[in-house]
């Protein structure tokens, strides 16, 4: 390589690293205990809790067929928002099919996309040989409803339509095991 092409690259990494810097401190986000202290005091992260009542909502699926949520009382339902430009929904979404194909009809599997064209989700349930229920959000009115603010979110919801497990983020195959064990699922 050329001296300055050399001096450009370097240059611009310093650059880019600065910025990194400035933005994670100067928007408080290199401080964790102030960043935990006003989360925890945040409405915004008033998501529904274990033991709660899943709130009900009614959707339309891929197919045109609408699903309630409280229609699928007697099996254990995994609620899973996400979109398609979700890396990490991406990852998880394999393990949901196979626990799905495992458990059904025990288990439900309920994917809430968030607000996109139905051709788009289509096109990404195709590509990934998704089986269960996809639903459309048009809006965003259902994620609003149970306040969802990173993506992907699972919440699992016993016979009952009680929440027993709110998950935030990437779900490991390990994690969803663990957890579909302990609602019941299987032993």
């Amino acid at each position: 390589m050329h001296r300055k092409t050399i001096l450009l690259l370097l240059g611009g990494i310093f650059i880019g690293l600065g910025a990194g810097v400035v933005l994670f401190y100067g928007l408080g986000l290199g401080s964790i205990s102030t960043s935990i202290s006003i989360l925890e005091n945040s409405e915004f992260l008033d998501l529904p809790e274990k033991g709660a009542p899943a709130p009900d909502f009614t959707l339309q699926d891929l197919q045109g067929r609408q699903l309630t949520l409280s229609d699928l009382r007697g099996s254990f339902v995994l609620v899973n928002f996400w979109a398609t430009w979700c890396g990490p929904c991406r990852v998880e979404m394999p393990a949901l099919q196979s626990r799905f194909e495992r458990y059904s009809p025990d288990l439900r599997v309920v994917a809430v996309n968030f607000d996109e064209p139905q051709d788009t989700v289509q096109a990404f349930a195709d590509e990934l040989g998704l089986t269960f229920d996809i639903l459309l959000d048009p809006g965003a009115k259902v994620q609003d409803l149970y306040r969802i603010r990173g993506y992907p979110t699972s919440i699992f919801v016993d016979r009952e339509g009680i929440i027993q497990i709110v998950h935030i983020g990437l779900m490991t195959e390990k994690q969803l095991d663990a957890y579909l064990r302990e609602l019941g699922v299987f032993e």
